[in-house]
């Protein structure tokens, strides 16, 4: 006796689960975060006074400010650089997602210094000349059952959000923050041009000072994810 064993039953949905692994994979592979540390950990560690002109270079050092501070929306902390957005949950028949309600993204020009040398960064918003991954390191929620402390209503009556909907009950809200603070590590790669300072910085005592940049081809690169290797050091 021979068993036929139907196999197209198990097609469909086989099929379902490898085209959902490829496309998690492939969003993954593709995101912001990994192309950036992708792109870092093959472009070597370097001191300032080794950079060369021209050259697509990356360098860590603490994050300075050259102007007044930014100030973080919910944090309150003082930086150069933040992104923040606040979602809503919302309901579609037995579906939830979350809706982006305010995205904002500030940052302005800063120094990087390392064992008393500077480079100079000056990213643009518009047109935007960087890419970016911050991590986040501030978040808060509300719900149901779940009150918006004090601070967190606070910053959504300052983007004129009501924390309650129908009936007074708490809209399901969330807030995300990720911040470059003063002196803070973080890493940067951009296009090294070597510039005549117009003006002396405090503690600096050379006249040049090396600033990173972008091009048409290549934006600067910004970033405060820890521990992205690199194939050498200089």
């Amino acid at each position: 006796m021979i068993l036929i064993t139907d196999y197209s039953s198990y097609l469909i949905p086989v099929s379902f689960v490898i085209i959902v692994i490829i496309v998690v994979g492939l969003t993954y592979y593709f995101s912001t975060k990994q192309k950036i540390i992708r792109t870092l950990s093959k472009l070597p560690i370097k001191q300032i006074g080794s950079l060369k002109n021209h050259e697509l270079t990356r360098f860590t050092g603490k994050a300075l400010h050259v102007k007044e501070p930014l100030i973080a929306p919910f944090s309150k902390r003082k930086c150069v650089f933040y992104v923040m957005k606040i979602e809503q949950k919302k309901s579609n028949g037995k579906n939830n997602h979350w809706r982006t309600i305010v995205k904002e993204e500030k940052i302005q020009e800063f120094f990087l210094e390392k064992n008393s040398d500077f480079a100079i960064v000056r990213p643009n918003q518009n047109p935007k000349n960087y890419i970016s991954h911050l991590v986040i390191d501030k978040k808060q929620n509300s719900g149901s059952f779940n009150d918006p402390t004090p601070e967190f209503k606070a910053l959504l009556e300052q983007y004129n959000i009501n924390s309650e909907g129908f009936l007074g009950f708490n809209k399901s809200l969330r807030y995300s923050e990720g911040i470059i603070e003063i002196g803070e590590q973080i890493t940067v790669a951009g296009i090294a041009k070597w510039k005549t300072l117009k003006e002396p910085i405090e503690g600096y005592s050379y006249s040049k000072i090396a600033e990173l940049e972008s091009t048409d081809k290549q934006k600067l690169i910004i970033t405060d994810l820890p521990n992205i290797k690199s194939k050498k050091r200089f």
